[in-house]
């Protein structure tokens, strides 16, 4: 075998169209005469984009076979292609409806996990008590009485995973006919049903708008030895509820901890795709990787959830051809229209982003950035579209609106049913979402071993070529049903969890 066939190009070109690649490492023209027959004319930092050949002033920029820009100015082979000659720009999309959509193949012999079988037929990867704030009034002592139940009590109380107190900033002083309204509610309603919750108490002040009769009433919702309910003002003031309070957690303890793991399919697993904290390397490895373990577990049965709006902009094209119907395709593009209206009437743009910490890690528009993000949804059909917080029924990828960002958007998949998260970065984001495990998958190995207390996965073995998107996702898949199992995620040994309940907050707060 030759030295040559052991050749790792410095470069990545992830399309034979792209006239750009990606650095798998920093290149720099002192060391690399030349680069693949390219001499390269400045520094490349790791994860950002060379050009591969001359680019014209306003002559699109290709990567992964797609438009990511257009150079501002003319683009000189080898020249480092990033904020200070490339932007975005408007350019007509083939949305072309359902021509790509295709069934990903059943497998019959159906991979398992050990979760907790609920009445309602859904599977839990978890066992809390949750205690849930309906405004802000009452957060106080909803986190006054979860953290009554320390490490050294729960040890009394086994097959609780733990209490967890849920609060946020809002629940009163908006018009209960408003998007914002539904939203709360709706998030609300579907952590006090969610799989991986066992019992949950709800507290309130008293005189909220947001009245927690009404909130049950109008999301199907009563009291019984699993959903507990009190209001401050009603109760006597913050030390009788906080008594009281700790008095219902308890006696919801045994019958919460009876609950047994038991061996199920993986189709009762509902995942939440997101990112954050992206880089160059985030559409090479992490995403295409869990694009294909979410083609496996749609393959076994299961569903999967991708979501962020403003961050899949620019390549909505590459969901409405893979759309089951037509109509899915018209929600998608009419929520695209939504965030259109709502981001002219608050005076931002959707192409704000990529964040700081994305363009040093190499990402210059929202369009590199999408489609990046889309290759988490790996390559299934698309088979619904659904608002915010809404409760996922469908089976296989569906998708759902929210904001990009991320403590907002995996609220709503989890409020939607998502009982497991696979959260892709290449910064290196730390957060977890309670009740459901979230595990971290680094884009890249460095940040992989500057920060391998918090990542759970090293996906940089793809830019490295040590293995492929196909290894890769087999890998996630297999550590999803161990996660699923039971087994704990760093983010959750590390107490991440509880602060990042954020129910997306839209309207006039009067």
């Amino acid at each position: 075998m030759s030295a040559r066939d052991n050749y790792v190009s410095p470069l990545i070109r992830l399309n034979a169209d792209d006239n750009v690649a990606v650095a798998r490492a920093r290149i720099d023209p002192q060391e690399f005469g030349e680069v693949d027959g390219i001499a390269p004319l400045a520094p490349i930092p790791r994860g950002h984009k060379m050009a591969l050949r001359a680019i014209s002033e306003g002559e699109a920029v290709v990567k992964y076979g797609q438009v990511i820009g257009f150079a501002t100015q003319g683009i000189a082979a080898g020249e480092h292609v990033h904020l200070q000659n490339m932007g975005i720009g408007e350019f007509m999309r083939d949305h072309a409806f359902c021509t790509d959509a295709r069934a990903l193949p059943p497998i019959e012999q159906q991979a398992q996990f050990m979760g907790y079988r609920r009445a309602d037929g859904r599977v839990g990867t978890r066992n809390y008590i949750v205690v849930l704030s309906s405004v802000n009034c009452s957060a106080t002592v909803s986190r006054a009485v979860a953290a009554h139940f320390t490490p050294e009590v729960m040890q009394r109380y086994p097959g609780v995973d733990g209490v967890i107190g849920l609060t946020h900033g809002g629940g009163c002083a908006f018009n209960t006919q408003t998007e914002g309204y539904d939203y709360l509610t709706r998030t609300i309603a579907g952590y006090a049903t969610h799989p991986n919750v066992g019992g949950v108490l709800m507290i309130g002040l008293g005189c909220e708008t947001n009245q927690i009769p009404a909130l049950l009433e109008r999301e199907g919702l009563a009291e019984g030895d699993r959903l507990r309910t009190m209001t401050i003002q009603a109760v006597g003031g913050t030390r009788r509820t906080l008594e009281a309070g700790i008095r219902a957690v308890e006696e919801m303890m045994p019958g919460v901890g009876a609950a047994r793991r038991e061996p199920v399919p993986a189709s009762g697993l509902t995942l939440a795709l997101e990112c954050g904290g992206s880089d160059g390397y985030s559409g090479i490895s992490a995403n295409p990787g869990l694009g294909h373990a979410a083609d496996l577990l749609i393959r076994h049965g299961g569903t999967v959830i991708l979501a962020e709006t403003p961050e899949i902009y620019g390549a909505e094209h590459l969901l409405t051809r893979r759309a089951a119907r037509p109509e899915v395709a018209e929600k998608l593009l009419e929520r695209i229209e939504w965030w259109r209206d709502y981001t002219a009437r608050n005076r931002a743009e959707m192409d704000n982003n990529p964040s700081h910490g994305n363009k040093q890690g190499g990402l210059t528009t929202i369009l590199e950035k999408s489609l990046g993000a889309v290759a988490k949804g790996g390559s299934g059909t698309l088979e619904a579209v659904y608002e915010y917080a809404e409760k996922v029924t469908a089976r296989g990828l569906v998708f759902m609106d929210t904001p990009g960002y991320d403590p907002v958007a995996v609220t709503g998949q989890v409020a939607g049913g998502a009982n497991i998260i696979a959260f892709t970065t290449g910064r290196g984001s730390v957060s977890g979402f309670k009740p459901a495990p979230s595990l971290k998958l680094a884009t890249n190995s460095e940040m992989y071993r500057h920060m391998s207390e918090d990542m759970d996965l090293d996906c940089g073995t793809v830019v490295s070529g040590e293995e492929s998107i196909e290894e890769l996702g087999e890998r996630i898949f297999r550590t999803m049903l161990e996660t699923a199992s039971g087994e704990e995620t760093v983010s959750e040994a590390l107490g991440y969890g509880d602060n990042e309940f954020v129910p997306w907050q839209v309207g006039a707060i009067m």
